[in-house]
């Protein structure tokens, strides 16, 4: 399993972004970190100044999300759609967007259960839930 430090995580998008601002071919993830960039302006600046926020702290207290979580989960749910893994995650998605009629809306909706699965198996110690992961898409696509 791949495991990145914060570290790789972060230098990764700063990269990807940086290929991109300077108008090289991009492939692979860094093709779908641009994208995510590219739906959330908000990030732009933190993108373009990687000496400045690359060992920044993000905490609940601050009010503000880390951006780079923030763009990781969407980054991990467009990976699971794309090899439908956990298996009915493409079916619960399309519900989501149908639901919101706007696949970026319906990611914000999705990563609310993928928070919400990550920090109960670290919390129990165990492994992520896909099940208790699926049903909570399921419950908010109805």
């Amino acid at each position: 399993m791949f495991n990145p430090s914060r570290e790789q995580v972060r230098l990764f998008f700063f990269d990807a972004w940086r290929e991109y601002r300077n108008g090289a071919a991009l492939a692979g993830t860094a093709v779908q970190a641009v994208n995510i960039a590219l739906m959330h302006p908000e990030y732009h600046g933190i993108l373009d100044a990687p000496e400045r926020y690359l060992n920044r702290e993000w905490t609940p207290e601050d009010g503000q999300t880390n951006p780079f979580l923030h763009m990781s989960m969407h980054l991990a749910i467009e990976e699971q759609r794309s090899i439908d893994q956990p298996p009915g995650i493409v079916a619960a998605m399309q519900a989501l967007e149908a639901q919101s009629r706007d696949p970026h809306a319906a990611q914000h909706v999705a990563m609310e259960c993928l928070g919400e699965m990550v920090w109960r198996a670290q919390r129990a110690g165990t492994a992520p839930d896909a099940l208790q992961y699926l049903d909570c898409l399921r419950r908010l696509g109805r």
